[in-house]
């Protein structure tokens, strides 16, 4: 048994299609292209269909954008001290990541230190 809503909606439909709106529409007699968001949790399945729809990107592959392009810089970089501050800046990155994450720890993303920076460090603290 239909409700009073369900009717309306499906009188609607009905209406439309006697009119022919629903005829050469993009995609018509083309198989529906499905995601796989089967490794999505069900509760949030909907919120991230609604974000890739408004082309946004969720919280966390935001972050491990940011992670990346910081991860290039430092790769590029020749000042010592820059680089420390962008090594710190990337440690601080991964740290918020892995907080927002609820998994084993064992699967948190490791913290970057490069031990010829650490030195070189040492090395001018000496002269």
């Amino acid at each position: 048994m239909l409700t009073g809503f369900e009717k309306i909606v499906e009188e609607r439909i009905r209406d439309a299609q006697q009119r022919g709106e629903f005829e050469n529409l993009s995609g018509a007699g083309k198989p529906l292209v499905l995601e796989n968001d089967s490794l999505v949790p069900e509760e949030i399945r909907l919120a991230y269909k609604i974000l890739k729809n408004a082309d946004c990107l969720p919280p966390e592959i935001e972050l491990k954008k940011q992670i990346v392009q910081t991860e290039e810089l430092l790769a590029g970089m020749e000042d010592t001290v820059e680089k420390y501050r962008t090594l710190k800046k990337l440690n601080l990155l991964i740290l918020k990541f892995n907080a927002m994450r609820s998994a084993s720890i064992s699967f948190d993303m490791p913290q970057r230190y490069e031990q010829k920076l650490v030195e070189r460090f040492g090395k001018k603290d000496r002269r």
